[in-house]
């Protein structure tokens, strides 16, 4: 075994910091570096006081240096202001345990329009007074920021009781965080799965919720770590399950109906909401056109007994919408209206809910 700085060195300046693009030697984080016979040690000095890629980091730096020489090295890295040891303490501690209800909104198809349906949902509960969060979970594809005219947004950081909280941002009544607040949005997210999984374990328990009555997670498509990790890190009240009429994305929504009612998970599925379920054009607004078929959502509600939340239809003024940052949800159309309504079954089948079943708690998911 051939230890020495050089070559450590080397070896660490291939651990990319995903914010900055540059390597952690280069950002001079590689601090108090020490290479004996069989061991090498270093302090991995963080930039700014809330880094949520510093646990992934130190991982990936601990498995390059195996890799190269071999099991029998001891790697010792100390992370200053630690922020991947505080989280176990967080989550004693952390005010997203004063959340009433966490509802997951998930898809198992890209696409379907998951996150315009998360954005506006959120929006149309907190025009009923409820106090409202919305966690942008989709780690590698964020887009909360630019639906909320939010982009340039950066969130403070605050002291409480000794640890460091992200104070969210707000607009139109809803209390968001998401790493596109964190990131240049002009950079693609190359993420290894443990650096995004404690992306959103650090926009859970560091975020400052205190006490809302609903916290909407935008889930990335499809079932992944996130997904895992989500039910792992909290209890989830329930998941909303966003689909398209047609064939191909029913098949996929029923994987993750399948995914949250399993026997290792076991969180409820509120229902389905049938996106994009009829194009109406603006000159005929008494028309409809199902463009991707016809009422696909409610036949498989029907058949998987669930309820439908509700049927949003195809219309410009949504894609503007967020487009420009001022979500559909916050006016008075017909489609502010849907939403309107989906919001109000939503609420009520988070009270059918916790009225039938147990608590939820955060569930320990065994990998075979």
């Amino acid at each position: 075994m051939n230890l020495s700085v050089d070559g450590v060195k080397q070896i660490l300046r291939r651990i990319v910091h995903p914010e900055t693009g540059k390597d952690i030697v280069a950002m001079e984080m590689v601090q108090e570096l020490n290479v004996g016979e069989s061991k090498v040690s270093f302090v991995l000095k963080l930039s700014k006081k809330v880094d949520p890629f510093a646990s992934a980091i130190k991982k990936m730096a601990t498995k390059a240096l195996i890799d190269e020489y071999g099991d029998n090295i001891q790697v010792d890295i100390a992370i200053v202001a630690d922020t991947a040891e505080r989280v176990s303490v967080l989550k004693e501690k952390a005010s997203v345990s004063r959340v009433k209800n966490i509802i997951a909104v998930a898809s198992g198809k890209g696409g379907v329009g998951k996150s315009t349906v998360a954005v506006n949902l959120a929006v149309a509960v907190a025009k009923t007074g409820a106090k409202v969060g919305l966690i942008d979970a989709d780690i590698y594809g964020p887009s909360i920021p630019k639906m909320f005219n939010m982009e340039h947004a950066k969130p403070e950081v605050k002291k409480e009781d000794g640890m460091e909280l992200i104070i969210p941002v707000e607009n139109y009544g809803v209390k968001m965080l998401s790493i596109g607040f964190f990131v240049d949005p002009g950079n693609a997210l190359i993420w290894r799965g443990p650096m995004a999984t404690n992306a959103l374990k650090q926009l859970i328990h560091q975020g400052a919720w205190n006490d809302l009555d609903y916290l909407f997670i935008d889930m990335p498509p499809g079932t992944s770590d996130i997904h895992l990790t989500l039910v792992q890190e909290v209890a989830v009240t329930g998941a909303v399950i966003v689909s398209t009429p047609q064939d191909v994305a029913l098949a996929d929504a029923i994987k993750g109906i399948s995914m949250f009612t399993s026997d290792n998970i076991k969180v409820p599925v509120l229902g389905l909401v049938e996106n994009m379920a009829w194009f109406t054009p603006a000159e005929l607004p008494n028309n409809k056109y199902y463009i991707f078929g016809k009422e696909g959502c409610k036949k498989l509600a029907e058949r998987m007994r669930l309820p439908l939340l509700g049927q949003i239809p195809i219309v410009q003024s949504i894609c503007e919408g967020g487009d420009s940052g001022e979500p559909v949800a916050t006016g008075t159309s017909i489609v502010a209206e849907a939403f309107d309504k989906l919001a109000r079954n939503v609420i009520e089948q988070v009270g059918i809910r916790n009225r039938d079943l147990p608590p939820t708690s955060a569930v320990n998911v065994k990998h075979k």
